[in-house]
């Protein structure tokens, strides 16, 4: 609490010796970018202290947890985490993410996109995007960046994690991995699901391509959503998770066809068709993408939890809640 009485959030390094150099520049760096952000549904960071003896950021109390929290912890409390609510939040995270990369006086790239960082407010339960230790600007001229691989297993993206080269669309993808957890209400890599199911990308890629979407999405979802809402935005994510990037949509594209999923409703937005490949059957609204994009996997990446990732320095996963 400060001397106004406003409650307050304090991040504080848990960092070991070896990689006090490493922290100070991630908290240094979230100082730096956050200083520039101003948009609902960002954290605000408030103040720092890097006189101390670990840093020390200062942000906006976010008293109702994670995302994660609400959807794997089977928290008890008053949150009812309906259809309309999922689908407030994902829009309300594609929006801070469009901004981000396209509002930004400098296009940034979070890098850690995951529902451990999606805070919950206490106005409605509003979506804040958090933990910008290792995000990056980009000036306007570049495409993007060339790094050591970071993020957090399971939300990465295959095409970075080949090539070291970071651009927009990762943080599509590891968007679209949180889609597809708020559709399911399953946790990224999964310990009950067989060996080949692990991954909960490659999980519902398949399910898509058998036609078995709605076998495993969570069961409140189907009780409650639009049948028609709950399969665009099942292409929606499935958008998302291309293996090219290029073939990814752009964050506002994607904020903008939730948005309006939000807005109308879907029997007048979207006509439903079969399309047929080679491969399979899809069931896609069209009207949805100006493209029309195979929905063919047979490159589907996945990674066994036995992986090893090199990081530059672990992503910081203190939470502002706590």
């Amino acid at each position: 609490m400060l001397s106004d009485g406003k409650i307050v959030a304090i991040k504080k390094s848990k960092g070991v010796q070896e990689e006090e150099g490493v922290i100070i520049e991630q908290f240094i760096n979230e100082v730096v970018l956050l200083s520039q952000i101003n948009h609902r549904n960002v954290v605000k960071l408030f103040g720092c202290c890097l006189e101390t003896e670990v840093p020390l950021l200062v942000y906006e109390f976010i008293p109702n947890g994670t995302l994660s929290s609400h959807m794997h912890d089977n928290c008890d409390d008053q949150f009812p985490f309906t259809w309309d609510s999922r689908l407030r939040i994902a829009t309300e995270v594609a929006e801070a993410l469009a901004y981000l990369h396209s509002s930004a006086s400098i296009p940034i790239y979070h890098r850690d996109i995951k529902s451990t960082n999606i805070l919950l407010d206490d106005s409605r339960y509003r979506a804040k995007v958090s933990d910008f230790g290792i995000s990056r600007s980009v000036p306007i001229d570049q495409t993007h960046l060339t790094t050591l691989v970071q993020g957090t297993f399971g939300y990465l993206d295959p095409e970075y994690f080949r090539t070291s080269q970071f651009t927009d669309k990762s943080d599509v993808y590891s968007f679209g991995v949180v889609l597809v957890e708020l559709l399911t209400g399953e946790k990224p890599i999964s310990t009950t699901r067989s060996q080949e199911e692990k991954s909960l990308v490659s999980y519902f890629i398949d399910s898509m391509e058998e036609n078995k979407l709605f076998e495993i999405l969570d069961t409140q979802t189907v009780k409650e959503g639009i049948k028609e809402d709950l399969e665009a935005v099942a292409v929606i994510a499935n958008r998302c998770l291309k293996m090219n990037g290029k073939e990814r949509p752009t964050m506002k594209e994607v904020a903008t066809k939730l948005e309006g999923l939000r807005g109308s409703p879907s029997k007048n937005l979207f006509v439903q068709e079969i399309k047929q490949n080679e491969d399979c059957n899809i069931l896609e609204p069209i009207g949805l993408w100006n493209t029309s994009t195979s929905f063919s996997t047979s490159s589907l990446w996945t990674m066994e939890t036995s992986a090893t990732i090199p990081l530059d320095g672990q992503p910081l996963l203190l939470n502002p809640s706590s």
